[in-house]
């Protein structure tokens, strides 16, 4: 009796510490229905409905297995890479147009400057591929494979500022808080790998701009979602993950020894008051373990060939690199990874970008041209989605002095590029177009709720079906929003 009565003060007081903290009626319910799950009651379809979860199945044949994006934090000028604008260059210098700005809202970096001078870039651009698609002298490696890419010049964001561009790209929401892509992701469809996360984040830093905008934990955290589905960033220095290695003196057998047991209490607690985050807490524990033995295998290229470390680049060899992240993304994906994330920094360019520019194309031209060519050589670009973009685009006034070899450029919502690759997209497709400032869309515009959906689609996911319930309503990644970009689909 006594034992059934602190089993109910215990649930009571759970109940109520969860309500308090923000959590809900929803996910006090979800709580609920995990729990009874997790002792073999089976959830009826409309529950399992309700609740939200593909239960890893998704809603119809995917297109793509996997994802890796290489978020480039910053901001990538698209006037100075992708988006070919020559007759610019008459016009150096000219105050851009009111009617082109339109009453545009401006940080206030720039909202001070008395004029809006044009800068056309200084690199050259040129045809390249069976597509004849123009791109800057500063990427050749990405030209060599440029058939293989599809380039969307009409990207629109809300968000005019780094933090909340960066938030909205992660998590479909300009506030922090919400779940990111990659957990909506490991939350839907589950994990292909019993030995690695279902999401993994990799860091590097620019050469372009050292102090360049900060990344924070949570824009690859789980939000409301259960933490087990949250990204796990791997260091560039020390321990991949950190606390992974065994204390000195403890062996892999005492190690087992110890977690057996760890297990056993947590699984006394979780039957007494049936908290789901003791479940993910046994789950990452076990998860920890098998990871000792399978990161630092992952992390070890010295078995790589020559020809592969040669097509990444000089900065394979350099751990913490773009190009060394690069190919540990193959190697993820080649583990059964879902989804892969790279951020890369230092594109922050408000002045003296030529310069700036030249040490991030640096960085990041061969090492990615090489994920691709060495995921299509492996067989596995047709079921691997890769993504390669910023938060937003670079406006095409300068920002301060502009000189006939040096310029900044501030931040720029309204248009910019991305590419994407691989898993159902089509190949050299050029979608949507600019004004000829490359200031507004002119065409096709695809909007951050787009490309989600979009993404979805070719993980087999339908985008309004995958939610969550949290303090009583239904969130998902792209809100009430969001259309397919079925143009550019195979």
């Amino acid at each position: 009796m006594n034992e059934e009565k602190a089993m109910y003060q215990a649930q009571d007081a759970i109940n109520r510490r969860t309500f308090l903290q923000g959590a809900g009626l929803g996910v006090a319910a979800l709580a609920g229905l995990l729990a009874q799950e997790s002792y073999g009651i089976s959830l009826p379809n409309d529950a399992r409905k309700r609740i939200g979860g593909l239960k890893n199945a998704p809603h119809f044949a995917p297109k793509a297995n996997r994802v890796i994006y290489l978020l480039q934090s910053g901001a990538p000028s698209h006037l100075d890479l992708f988006d070919y604008k020559p007759q610019l260059a008459a016009r150096h210098g000219e105050d851009l147009p009111d009617s082109i700005r339109n009453g545009q809202r401006l940080t206030g970096m720039t909202s001070g400057q008395s004029k809006f001078p044009v800068a056309p870039t200084i690199f050259k651009f040129e045809r390249h591929g069976q597509t004849g698609t123009h791109l800057t002298e500063l990427l050749p490696h990405t030209a060599k494979i440029i058939d293989e890419l599809t380039f969307i010049y009409s990207m629109n964001t809300d968000a005019i500022n780094h933090d909340p561009a960066v938030t909205f790209f992660q998590t479909g929401s300009q506030l922090a808080g919400r779940p990111s892509i990659g957990s909506w992701l490991a939350y839907g469809l589950g994990t292909e790998c019993d030995n690695l996360p279902s999401y993994v984040v990799l860091t590097s830093k620019g050469s372009g701009r050292a102090d360049d905008q900060p990344l924070y934990d949570r824009l690859w955290g789980s939000g409301f979602l259960p933490t087990q589905h949250q990204g796990v960033k791997f260091r560039n220095t020390g321990d991949a993950v950190l606390y992974l290695s065994d204390p000195e003196g403890m062996d892999r057998a005492t190690r087992r020894e110890m977690l057996d047991d760890l297990a056993g209490l947590n699984k006394i607690r979780q039957k007494l008051i049936g908290d789901p985050e003791i479940k993910t807490r046994i789950s990452q524990y076990e998860l920890a373990f098998r990871m000792q033995a399978s990161v630092p295998e992952l992390l070890d290229i010295s078995k790589e060939p020559s020809s592969i470390l040669e097509m990444y680049g000089p900065d394979v060899h350099r751990s913490g690199s773009f190009a060394y992240n690069c190919l540990l993304a193959r190697r993820l994906a080649e583990q059964g990874v879902r989804f892969t994330q790279l951020f890369h920094m230092g594109w922050d360019h408000h002045g003296g970008l030529p310069q700036a520019i030249k040490g991030q194309c640096y960085d990041t031209d061969q090492p990615s041209a090489a994920l691709i060519k060495d995921l299509k050589q492996r067989g596995m670009l047709d079921d691997t989605l890769v993504v390669w973009g910023g938060e937003f685009g670079r406006t095409v006034y300068s920002q301060g002095e502009l000189s006939a070899t040096s310029y900044g450029r501030d931040h720029h919502p309204r248009c910019f590029t991305i590419w994407v690759a691989g898993g159902g997209i089509k190949p050299g497709v050029r979608h949507g177009k600019t004004d000829d400032y490359g200031y507004n869309i002119t065409e096709n515009p695809v909007s951050v709720h787009d490309l989600h959906a979009t993404m979805l689609k070719l993980l087999g996911i339908d985008h309004e079906r995958l939610t969550y319930r949290y303090q009583g309503r239904d969130f998902r990644l792209t809100d009430v929003f969001g259309e397919v970009v079925d143009d550019i689909l195979l």
